[in-house]
């Protein structure tokens, strides 16, 4: 439907380089505040996957033990709830149009890295070291499409890795969110195209997230079920 409208807008590939870059700082800066300040805190989250949906374990450990499936059902659930949450978020931003942009991407920043963070949790991988904080922000650079190389991290410190992951990320979708955001000038269609835009973009994150995790589980759980090989024995 936005195509219907493009006639009206004047300069439409200046706006949208405008709008790309202003995209980009704007993920950039929540994809920062998000590593900063949002966390999913591994013992909490536990507690809740206990509570909410009867998992039976008492470590995330054991989440290797339940059957794959189970764990899927919560993934895609939390994927759903996200979707949701972006959805309902991003219309009542839209509706400031351009004007809004920036703290919508900073909601949707923190809606999303979050469900990553759940996502790794509920397929048993924690992030207490920084290898593992590396990991999930090789994850979310997959679910992002963008494809970054564990290697770089051995030549920079963790939070330098992170900022080079966020800006790889943000120039990725920029571009691509900016054509797509050009219906938010215009008012009456402003709302619904925030809420179609956040849903689908949670959407495509986390299920690319969800099979990223999913992909690593089944990776382990067969690296755990080979035989011990053990060497020669020694002749005494």
């Amino acid at each position: 439907m936005a195509s219907d409208y493009t006639s009206h807008m004047p300069e439409p590939a200046e706006n949208r380089s405008w709008l790309s870059q202003r995209l980009e700082s704007a993920l950039k800066s929540g994809l920062t505040r998000a590593y900063e300040t949002v966390r999913v805190h591994p013992d909490e989250y536990l507690m809740h996957l206990r509570m909410a949906h009867a998992v039976p374990v008492s470590t995330y450990e054991g989440l290797f033990t339940l059957p794959v499936a189970e764990l899927d059902a919560i993934a895609r659930d939390t994927v759903r709830g996200a979707m949701k949450m972006a959805g309902a978020e991003g219309a009542g931003f839209g509706l400031g149009g351009f004007a809004t942009i920036v703290p919508d991407l900073g909601i949707l920043s923190a809606i999303t890295m979050r469900t990553v963070q759940k996502l790794s949790l509920i397929y048993g991988f924690q992030y207490n070291t920084e290898e593992e904080v590396a990991e999930l922000w090789i994850a979310a650079a997959t679910a992002a499409g963008v494809d970054i190389s564990k290697d770089l991290l051995e030549k920079t410190l963790l939070k330098t890795f992170v900022q080079r992951v966020i800006g790889r990320i943000a120039s990725r979708f920029s571009t691509e969110f900016a054509e797509k955001m050009v219906a938010r000038t215009i008012p009456v269609l402003s709302s619904v195209v925030g809420a179609v835009l956040n849903y689908y973009f949670v959407r495509a994150w986390g299920n690319r997230a969800l099979a990223h995790f999913r992909q690593r589980h089944l990776e382990e759980r067969s690296r755990r079920a080979q035989p011990i090989l053990l060497g020669p024995a020694a002749n005494d």
